[in-house]
């Protein structure tokens, strides 16, 4: 505050005595516009009070040097009297306006504090809410690999027992009627449509969730999930893991299954390649699952709205959700002559097991 009244003071000291020392070449118009000028600049920075302190400091600094008879405070003549009631008027007109404008301006940030606070509670709900968006996602995946992990082993445990059961029933009854060739026959097929919906089942109940995951690790699922896939596609699959890869938290591997799982499916449903290639590495703390085709490739357009998280399809979403979850990401690109994935999972060094330990560990608990 005293520094805005020292700046009003000085100004109008330093025109008053510029004035004074330069009077014989300005003459007394002058002092006027200057001092004026000093008043509105001390109205538009200082306020009300340094303002005024300007103007009193400056009629009487008029008064004294420039208005005859100097050197004196009496009353002047009519002209200067005029003179210096103008520049009174039309200084208290400029710190009026000063003043307006200096209020204006304190609406002005008063409202924008406002509306930044405002701001700032929209952006913390909406925070909040993303939050408990994908932790509900995140749940909601965790369900979801639990019930195919429990329709799994129900299928295994309750569906496949009894079909077994009926194969040999019908077997028994086939070699006690061998004489009646036609009811032999009939039984024959049976047995076989039979024996064909065991292995349906039993394939069902693995792709749901193979025990291999659970048991053996991720590259015997993925191996056995490979080969079971070429057969059935008749699309050549090329992997590539490292002997050491070792083993894996249990739903990193999970998450990797998946994505194996849902990019075979997609090269096959939409790709048209005859080929696809795997590739499982450990890389900077990261286990990096890359899956390429030489298929017909993504549109443009539609790998636009992938990577900008637009709308892509509902397994594309599942695996980008799944790996946002667990601190990974996933890339797509495509040149029209083919399509590359790329998916990373952050990994700790200590969590990886050595497949050679698990199998001394597993042969030692046997013995």
């Amino acid at each position: 505050m005293w520094v805005r009244y020292g700046f009003a003071v000085a100004a109008t000291f330093v025109v008053l005595l510029s004035c004074h020392a330069l009077n014989p070449l300005l003459g007394n118009s002058v002092p006027y516009i200057l001092l004026f000028l000093v008043a509105a600049c001390s109205a538009w920075y200082g306020g009300v009070g340094p303002a005024v302190a300007a103007v009193v400091l400056a009629l009487a600094g008029m008064r004294y040097w420039f208005v005859s008879p100097t050197h004196s405070f009496g009353v002047p003549d009519t002209a200067q009297s005029i003179s210096m009631l103008t520049f009174l008027v039309a200084s208290g007109a400029v710190i009026a306006m000063g003043e307006a404008r200096r209020r204006q301006s304190r609406r002005l940030r008063s409202g924008h504090a406002e509306l930044e606070g405002r701001v700032k509670e929209r952006t913390a709900e909406l925070d909040m809410a993303t939050k408990s968006l994908r932790d509900l996602s995140a749940r909601l995946l965790q369900l979801q690999d639990d019930e195919r992990r429990r329709i799994a082993r129900e299928l295994h445990d309750s569906v496949g027992q009894l079909l077994a059961g009926l194969s040999m029933n019908l077997a028994a009854v086939r070699g006690d009627i061998e004489q009646l060739t036609k009811t032999a026959s009939t039984l024959n097929d049976s047995e076989e449509l039979v024996q064909e919906m065991s292995k349906e089942v039993r394939t069902i109940s693995h792709l749901l969730h193979p025990p291999l995951l659970d048991e053996a690790g991720l590259i015997s699922a993925v191996r056995w999930y490979v080969e079971g896939f070429g057969q059935r596609s008749k699309i050549k699959v090329d992997l590539d893991v490292p002997q050491d890869f070792g083993r894996l938290p249990r739903e990193i591997e999970t998450a990797v299954f998946r994505v194996v799982q849902e990019c075979l499916t997609n090269i096959h449903r939409h790709a048209e390649s005859p080929i696809a290639k795997i590739r499982l590495r450990h890389a900077d703390a990261h286990v990096v699952v890359e899956v390429q085709d030489n298929g017909k490739g993504i549109p443009a357009y539609k790998l636009e709205e992938m990577n900008s998280a637009g709308a892509p399809g509902v397994g594309i979403r599942g695996m980008r959700e799944r790996l946002r979850q667990l601190g990974g990401d996933i890339e797509i690109a495509s040149n029209g002559s083919g399509t590359v994935v790329v998916a990373r999972l952050p990994v700790k060094q200590s969590s990886r097991v050595p497949e050679r330990a698990l199998v001394s560990n597993a042969s030692s608990t046997a013995a």
